[in-house]
Parts: structure tokens; C-alpha cells; sequence
């Protein structure tokens, strides 16, 4: 079946469907990474966006359904040059198609994700509809231009406290759309995680005592979490040690008074070099995020730089001087992606540790 991708700006491109078939209207971003689109499909903070991958052929092993960083796919819709309809791989548990369409995710495939990348990465990430309709591009381009991403953190959160692992260090999680290898993580180095709703009152952790607590990535604008940020300025002057990863990084940014903004195209791929400036290291990480942290907003009273993008030179990561916190905007799970960044949880238990010897 023929299908057509329309962006915001005009730009059309013929393709063939598959996966579910309906229309999606979202917001389009590219990611750049050669493996992993299960994980792409799974990861919370894609909620509201359709994925062009760049990588030509997708779909080759199969869906193992292990992969899943979340229990169901979170983007709208999948851009791909090639879908390999054959699966090879030992560990799969069905093609990339079938599990399209038992998700209800709709993609499009034979369309140029090249020239489709170049367009977004000159003019920015932008709105876009999957069909396999014939409107006529007047009919749908103010309907395209209206679309925008809101609420979904709440869409993304668990509605009630879960636990996962165990271990000697009790520690808070909050989900604003975490990835599972988050928990993984934590529960490998002797933790058990409380996983909380991003609504949980910072009152609620304060009370229960935990050595510690972990802020997740999660989709959308950050600036229009406004309760959250008031609860994260409580847990903040609490003296409980705090990790922040992506999403979370960028709350409490803004619970500090600094601001974000959003980036033109955004970083998505697992190829990202990020420099700690302690040791003037270079890491290669995994990201996902359309916005960054101002730097000039950045009050050098209360935290400092810890790591840069080594190609745009963004902020990655911050150490709060005058509480037990610190924040990066990669991810250190990965999933999919290099594991160079995985210290940065050995890095949270001995934050915790120390906070407990005190």
C-alpha cells in the first residue's frame, strides 16, 4: 500500500506502508544509530514523535522482545529507507512488521531518509503526517502546523509505585518515562527501587527515608512540568543524595532557577562524544533529547559544567556545588548504545554510601 509522509513545511515524500495503517500527525526527529531500533521504538522519551532512522536497512534481527525498554513502543509512527521483512536472529521473537502492527504503530518505508534528514537538519525538527490517504497537501498543512507535544510525562509515568531488585540501598525513582535499564542498573550494584509516578510528593520520599534518589529521562518540554519542578526545589534542600538522567537533568536545572531551550534538530543517536571536564575524558553516550540547558543561565554559585558535547558544545552534565547532586543529560543505561558511560551509576552508590557514613 502506497503511503506518504508530509512535513510542515511542504516537503512530500512517496513511500509504501507498513506496520499498522492510519494516519499520524507528530513531530519528526532522525536518529543516527546502526542498531538498537527496538530500543528506539521502547524509549519513553519519544513520546509524541515519529523516528526517521538514517541507518538504510532496518528490521534485519527481528524484535526481541527482551529488547523493550518499556512494556510498549512510545513512537508514532517509523521512517525507514529499507524494511528487511525477514528477520535473522536467534534471539527474535517476531519480523519488525508484525510487531508494527500489533503495537499499532504505522511507518513508512522506500522513502529518501537522507534528503528527509538533511531538510531536518537545516531547518530543525518539525511536524509531520504518515498516510496513506490522497489529501491534497492545503488540506492537512494547518492541521500538521497545529500539532504539539503536551502531556506526556503523565502518559509515560507508571500510575502506582513498583519495586524492582534488591540490595543494602533503598532508592527512589522517579518516572517520568524511565527507561528499564535505569532499574537494571541500580538493582545490579545492590539497590532496591521503589519506581514512583512523577506526580509522587517530594514529602513522600523525604518520609520513607531512602538513601537516595534517581530522576529519569522522559519526553516533552520541560518547562511545562511546573508541579514537579516545586517538588524536585523540596528534595533538592533535603541533603538525600540525587542522579538525574536526561529529563531529570533538566527539571532540576530549572528547580535551580537556570533555563533550558530547544535545540534545532536535537541529539538522538547512540554516537554522541561528551568530554568530563575533570579529567578532560572523552566518553561516547547514548542520547535522546530535543532540549538543552542554557548556559549562560547556569548560576556558578551553586553548580558547574561536569561534562560538554565534544561536537556542539552543549551542556551533558552538571555537579551542584552546595548539595549532594549531580545530573547528565546522556544516558549511562544505554540500551541501546555504548556501555562507556555505565560508571556514572558506580559513581550514584558511592554518593549514597558516603551519605549513609556520614
Amino acid at each position: 500500500m502506497k503511503a506518504r509522509l508530509i512535513l510542515e513545511d511542504g516537503h512530500v515524500f512517496e513511500g509504501e506502508s507498513f506496520g499498522a495503517v492510519h494516519d499520524v500527525i507528530s513531530e519528526f526527529v532522525f536518529n543516527t544509530a546502526m542498531t538498537g531500533y527496538v530500543e528506539v521504538l521502547t524509549d519513553p522519551s519519544y513520546a509524541g514523535q515519529s523516528v526517521v532512522m538514517t541507518y538504510p536497512l532496518i528490521g534485519n534481527y527481528g524484535v526481541p522482545l527482551d529488547d523493550q525498554e518499556a512494556a510498549h513502543p512510545f513512537v508514532e509512527a517509523f521512517v525507514v529507507s529499507e524494511l528487511s521483512r525477514l528477520g535473522s536472529n536467534f534471539r527474535m521473537n517476531m519480523s519488525l512488521n508484525d510487531y508494527m502492527i500489533e503495537n499499532n504503530i504505522p511507518g513508512i518505508q522506500g522513502v529518501d531518509t537522507r534528503a528527509i534528514t538533511r531538510i531536518l537538519r537545516k531547518e530543525g525538527c518539525m511536524n509531520g503526517m504518515i498516510t496513506t490517504k490522497d489529501y491534497e497537501v492545503s488540506e492537512v498543512i494547518d492541521q500538521i502546523k497545529a500539532f504539539k507535544i503536551q502531556g506526556v510525562v503523565e502518559k509515560c509515568s507508571c500510575l502506582e509505585p513498583y519495586h524492582v531488585g534488591q540490595g543494602d540501598y533503598e532508592v527512589a525513582l522517579y518516572d517520568f518515562g524511565a527507561k528499564r535499564n535505569i532499574a537494571r542498573e541500580l538493582a545490579k550494584r545492590g539497590c532496591h527501587i521503589t519506581v514512583l509516578p512523577a506526580d509522587t510528593p517530594a514529602q513522600y520520599v523525604i518520609d520513607h527515608n531512602f538513601d537516595g534518589i534517581m530522576l529519569s529521562n522522559g519526553p516533552g518540554d520541560p518547562s511545562e512540568c511546573t508541579e514537579i519542578i516545586d517538588q524536585l526545589k523540596i528534595l533538592a534542600s533535603s541533603g538525600i543524595p540525587i542522579f538525574a538522567i536526561c529529563l531529570g537533568h533538566q527539571l532540576l536545572a530549572l528547580a535551580h532557577g537556570f533555563e533550558t531551550e530547544k535545540m534545532v534538530y536535537g541529539h538522538h543517536d547512540s554516537n554522541h562524544p561528551v568530554k568530563d571536564l575533570t579529567t578532560g575524558r572523552v566518553y561516547i553516550s547514548t542520547q535522546n533529547h530535543n532540549y538543552v540547558i542554557k548556559e549562560d543561565t547556569i548560576d556558578p554559585k551553586q553548580a558547574k559544567v561536569w561534562f560538554k558535547n565534544v561536537n556542539d558544545k552543549t551542556i551533558e552534565g552538571l555537579e551542584y556545588l552546595k548539595e549532594n547532586i549531580k545530573s547528565v543529560q546522556f544516558h549511562p543505561e544505554a540500551c541501546g548504545g555504548p556501555h562507556d558511560t555505565e560508571y556514572l551509576f558506580d559513581s550514584f552508590i558511592e554518593m549514597m554510601g558516603e551519605h549513609k557514613n556520614a
